[in-house]
This record gives structure tokens, sequence and C-alpha cells, in this order.
């Protein structure tokens, strides 16, 4: 059995930062600029833009929207706490009632 707590370090966070690395690459910032604004290594933006790392989870509505602007921040020099950011928008899963990022992946809320 897994935890949910195991669920969020494994699958939801590297989801979250798989999307927006591929934001930010949308919006024009390279792979090596997109890694310090994520404070990760060069390699890891390439896994998440290539689907080898954080493909599990994808994103709807208001968390879509949550880590578009979270991109769009970053790209802008608006953000002073990543962590907090990506905080709040893991918070938004579970106060939907999905800490896992989708309904039907068996994780438990």
């Amino acid at each position: 059995m897994q935890a949910p707590c195991q669920k969020i370090v494994w699958d939801v966070l590297p989801a979250i930062r798989a999307a927006i690395a591929v934001e930010l690459v949308k919006c024009g910032v390279s792979q090596v600029e997109a890694s310090r604004m994520l404070e990760i290594a060069p390699s890891a933006v390439s896994q998440y833009l290539s689907g080898k790392r954080g493909y599990r989870i994808e994103f709807e509505n208001g968390v879509k929207q949550s880590i578009e602007q979270l991109a769009l921040d970053l790209k802008e020099g608006k953000v002073e706490d990543l962590v907090s950011r990506i905080c709040e928008i893991c918070r938004q899963l579970r106060d939907r009632g999905d800490q896992c990022g989708s309904q039907d992946d068996g994780c438990e809320s």
C-alpha cells in the first residue's frame, strides 16, 4: 500500500514541475533557464519535456491555470517563494478531494 504522501512525492510533485517546465518553454524560456528558475538540473527539464519523467498526471481547470500563472510569474521574475507557490497548487488538488491529480489512479484522498 502506498501512503498518500508517497504518491505526492513520487507522482504529483514531478508532474507539477513537468507542467511548469512545459509552460516555461512554451513561453520562450530556454531549458537551461527553466532549470534555473525551478532550481532543478537541466537534465530534469529535458526529461520532463520528453515525457520520461513527471508524465503520470494531467491537470485540469483551476490547477492548470495556477500552473500556467506560476510559469508566467517565474518568467517575469515575480516569484519570491517557489516552494510556497508549488504547495498552493498541491493544496488545490487536495481541496478538490483529489490528492493524486486524477480521480481514477487508486490513490486515497
